[in-house]
C-alpha cells in the first residue's frame, strides 16, 4: 500500500517507514504531523475520490533538517570586467512516515479539538453585522434615487 501526498506543494509518493525530503517545515524534532493524501493504491485498489480520500490519513514524524545541493550561479560580461558569483543553498525537512489510516479522525486533530473545544465562535455575528451593513448601504443608495 502507498499514498501519494501533498506536502509543501509539491507531491510525493509515500509508504509506512519511507523518510521523505520534504520543504522546511515548523516544527521541532520528534513532532508529529499529518499530510493530506492525494491518490491511494491499495493493491488493486485506487482511491481518487476526494471525499472517500477525506477518510485517509497519512500521520508522519519529523526526523531532522537537510540541506540540498549547493548551486554556484555566475553573472560575467566579457571585456568589461563585470564578475558577480552568487550562492545558494536550500534547506530541507526529513520525515518519516509512521503510519496510513483510514477512517477516523487524524491523531494530530484529536488533541487540537480537545483544546478548541471550549472557545466560541465569532464569526456569525461579524458576518451579521456585515450583512446588516450591507443592507444599509442598498437602503440609502435607494432613498438617493428617489430624492432626485
Amino acid at each position: 500500500m502507498y499514498v501519494i501526498v501533498r506536502c509543501g506543494g509539491r507531491q510525493e509518493k509515500a509508504s509506512v517507514d519511507d523518510v521523505l525530503t520534504v520543504d522546511r517545515l515548523t516544527g521541532g524534532v520528534g513532532s508529529t504531523l499529518t499530510l493530506p493524501a492525494v491518490l491511494v493504491v491499495d493493491g488493486d485498489h485506487v482511491v481518487t475520490d476526494p471525499e472517500e480520500l477525506g477518510g485517509y490519513h497519512v500521520a508522519a514524524e519529523i526526523i531532522g533538517e537537510a540541506s540540498g545541493p549547493k548551486i554556484n550561479m555566475i553573472r560575467y560580461k566579457n571585456k568589461t570586467g563585470y564578475r558577480r558569483r552568487l550562492g545558494h543553498r536550500q534547506h530541507y525537512t526529513q520525515v518519516k512516515i509512521t503510519g496510513i489510516t483510514k477512517g477516523g479522525e487524524p491523531p494530530v486533530a484529536r488533541t487540537a479539538s480537545k483544546s478548541k473545544a471550549g472557545k466560541t465562535s465569532t464569526t456569525r455575528p461579524a458576518a451579521a453585522s456585515m450583512a446588516s451593513a450591507a443592507s444599509k448601504t442598498a437602503a440609502d443608495k435607494a432613498e438617493t434615487v428617489k430624492e432626485s
